[in-house]
């Protein structure tokens, strides 16, 4: 029988992560058209409200269902705003392992969101869900994405040599592909042994369209 990630909510100081909404479908579109997300990322480009619409009601409910991953917005506590996005895929329910993945829309950098939602998750992931691993790849140039890998307590394992598909973009405007080395991160249960503790709360919570 083929495993499955529930519906929902984890809640941090600052932060809630929940399931993607419909709601959230304009501000989607409008992170992920940002230059850094475009570089270091394979999303789409231009990234299209009707892209992040395929995304919010069929994409993450089939990951889901299927047992292949988890897409979490998430959102400022207290103004709901929508700060980034953090996806489990690549699951393997036997192993209990997942790869972790994050995105902080520009205006949001800099405040800390992506560690403290990355941290949440992987909490929530080792005490809740049982998983053994959860893994990071980063390419060898997004020090901001490996500074989070690190803050958080992984551990590097090594380097892919030339398995990541970067884009450059051209005076013109245009994207090229660039490749470049790929950096493997792990983290354990007892990675995070010794990290300041952090209030996580994980409650059920669903959506019409994931039903």
């Amino acid at each position: 029988m083929t495993s499955t990630f529930p519906d929902i909510s984890l809640s941090t100081d600052r932060l809630v992560l929940r399931a993607l909404d419909e709601d959230d479908i304009p501000a989607l579109a409008a992170m992920m058209n940002d230059e850094l997300v475009a570089a270091w990322t394979a999303v789409p480009q231009p990234f299209t409200e009707d892209t992040a619409r395929n995304w919010v009601t069929r994409y993450a409910p089939t990951e889901r269902i299927a047992g292949r991953g988890l897409d979490l917005a998430v959102t400022e506590f207290l103004t709901q705003r929508l700060v980034g996005i953090v996806q489990l895929g690549n699951t393997n329910w036997r192993v209990r392992s997942t790869e972790l993945s994050y995105i902080v829309g520009s205006w949001a950098r800099g405040e800390g969101y992506a560690s403290e939602a990355a941290l949440a998750t992987a909490r929530w992931l080792f005490q809740d869900q049982k998983f053994e691993r959860l893994e990071l790849r980063t390419a060898a140039g997004n020090t901001a994405s490996q500074q989070v890998a690190q803050k958080i307590g992984c551990i590097s394992e090594g380097v892919l040599r030339s398995a990541c598909i970067a884009r450059t973009r051209a005076d013109d405007g245009t994207w090229s592909d660039l490749r470049t080395d790929q950096i493997v991160w792990s983290l354990l249960p007892e990675d995070l042994d010794g990290l300041p503790d952090q209030t996580v709360g994980a409650s059920g919570f669903a959506y019409p369209e994931w039903n």
